[in-house]
């Protein structure tokens, strides 16, 4: 696929899933309002992490939708799939950097708002997004790409960063 309608289909995309997951749901669930389950000189460091890690999630998975296109020449939809293996920026630390990003930005958004039904929620997201990672993504990927995803998969884990990059 070309850099230029791959950019346009996930730019539509990034806001029906990611923009959806982790904005318009945690909205619905909790309208944005400010709990304060604990004390104020609990909750203040605890909204700046909250804020900082919502930001840091944000960040990652514009990254991450961003060398899907320049790198990978496709899209993160499966059926504008990359042509090559993305395995820069974000992804030489964990596999799935945007789905980690979007429950970091959710439970960023819990911390910030004192809402535990955030957290919740994420718990509830992990099961499918799991689910379909294991089921769909890493076998389609293993058949796509073979032995370079095996290698890949074999020093780079898939939901806890690594400390140091992985060079291909």
């Amino acid at each position: 696929m070309r850099r230029t309608p791959a950019a346009a289909v996930s730019a539509t995309f990034f806001a029906a899933g990611p923009g959806v997951v982790a904005v318009l749901v945690p909205y619905w669930i909790g309208g944005w309002r400010i709990h304060s389950p604990f004390p104020d000189p609990v909750m203040i460091p605890l909204r700046v992490l909250g804020a900082l890690l919502a930001l840091a999630g944000l960040a990652v998975v514009v990254n991450a939708f961003v060398r899907f296109v320049v790198e990978g020449l496709g899209t993160p939809i499966p059926v504008a799939a990359p042509e090559r293996l993305v395995v820069g920026g974000f992804y030489r630390y964990v596999r799935n950097p945007m789905y980690v990003a979007i429950f970091a930005a959710v439970i960023g958004q819990a911390m910030f708002f004192g809402d535990p039904w955030l957290l919740v929620y994420v718990a509830v997201l992990a099961i499918p997004v799991y689910s379909f990672v294991h089921w769909y993504e890493e076998p389609h990927l293993r058949g796509k790409f073979g032995a370079e995803y095996d290698a890949y998969r074999a020093h780079v884990p898939g939901w806890w960063p690594r400390l140091r990059p992985y060079r291909s």
